[in-house]
């Protein structure tokens, strides 16, 4: 089968930092379904690992974990789907990865795709949409209903997480949402997707909040260069909040937030299938619920541009586009 990878972390403008290579079709054993991949999407943690992780010398790491597809193969211990199933996930940190013809995923992991989409629009949903609903719900503990006397802040509000995040607190919750943007386009992207107020985090953010004369700010999702907003952060957010991380921040005191009694929650969607926890299921049946809301017309798919079909060509142009820090919603490429 055809897959894009590489041997060695390199710059993505290096010839072999991504190259197509043809490798053996995988067998599903236990739980695994075998999907043939019709759509992927990219994400930070592609290029984050293509940049720290070599494979060992003379192996070939296939990166990618967003993809929608159809299964073509299941293991003897599958109960949850069926050869000519279509289903849409953002697979395991631990395996080989969805730029790939074929890729082995364990079902418990996996939903049903959307039946309103095409595979490039649900391709572009499950790792944030997993991220988001994870961090708002299991981490942050907002509640589902109609009334919440509290603002959710989103810095970083248009990229993938903070597109699916500001849909999600905005029609599942009464919070109050206010993201931050810089570019009048990623202002007007979170705006369309439901966001009350977007304020500009190149400039000082409390005074801006203050102006907007909303609910405290009970709840933080920091999606994007925590390091540099956290400290300010911790001037805006209100006592007893929580504030959710999802990014790498280089340095990051947790002691700012100790005067308020401020919880710090970190997020990782691979958590769940690294560990094999009792409750992997839960991003199936997350998924699924993505998936129900999605054909119910309550949220809408985050996808921004498709750069073609799935190849070393076009995942280095996307690996680039994600790298320059200027890209909004999802990044998607189709079919072979």
């Amino acid at each position: 089968m055809r897959a894009v990878g590489y041997q060695k972390s390199l710059p993505i403008e290096a010839k072999e930092s991504l190259v197509d290579f043809e490798i053996a079709k995988p067998e599903p054993v236990g739980r695994d379904v075998r999907v043939a991949v019709k759509a992927i999407s990219v994400n930070p943690v592609d290029y984050k690992v293509r940049k720290r992780a070599a494979p060992p010398e003379g192996e070939y790491r296939i990166l990618g974990f967003d993809a929608a597809g159809i299964i073509d193969a299941v293991g003897p211990e599958v109960s949850l789907f069926k050869v000519g199933d279509e289903v849409f996930y953002a697979g395991s940190i631990q395996r080989q990865g969805t730029n790939s013809e074929f890729h082995l995923v364990d079902e418990r992991i996996v939903g049903k795709k959307p039946t309103s989409l095409s595979f490039a629009q649900a391709a572009a949903l499950p790792l944030t949409s997993i991220t988001a609903w994870e961090l708002l719900f299991d981490r942050l503990g907002a509640v589902p209903g109609r009334h919440d006397p509290r603002t959710l802040l989103i810095t970083g509000g248009a990229g993938g997480v903070g597109s699916i995040l500001i849909q999600l607190a905005r029609r599942l919750t009464g919070l109050t949402v206010v993201a931050t943007a810089t570019r009048p386009e990623s202002r007007q992207w979170c705006l369309d997707l439901g966001a009350h107020a977007v304020i500009d985090h190149s400039e000082p953010m409390k005074e801006q909040i203050e102006a907007l004369k909303l609910p405290p700010v009970g709840l933080v999702a920091s999606l994007t260069f925590t390091d540099q907003h956290y400290k300010s952060i911790a001037d805006i957010i209100a006592p007893q909040g929580r504030f959710g991380l999802i990014d790498d921040p280089a340095e990051f005191n947790v002691a700012v937030f100790k005067g308020k009694a401020v919880s710090v929650h970190w997020e990782l969607m691979f958590t769940r299938s690294t560990f094999q926890t009792p409750d992997m299921i839960a991003q199936n049946r997350l998924l699924n619920d993505v998936a129900d809301l999605i054909d119910k017309g309550v949220l809408r798919t985050t996808l921004d541009q498709t750069l073609g079909t799935i190849n070393a060509t076009n995942l280095k142009r996307a690996h680039a586009l994600l790298e320059s820090g200027t890209s909004r919603g999802k990044i998607v490429l189709e079919g072979w």
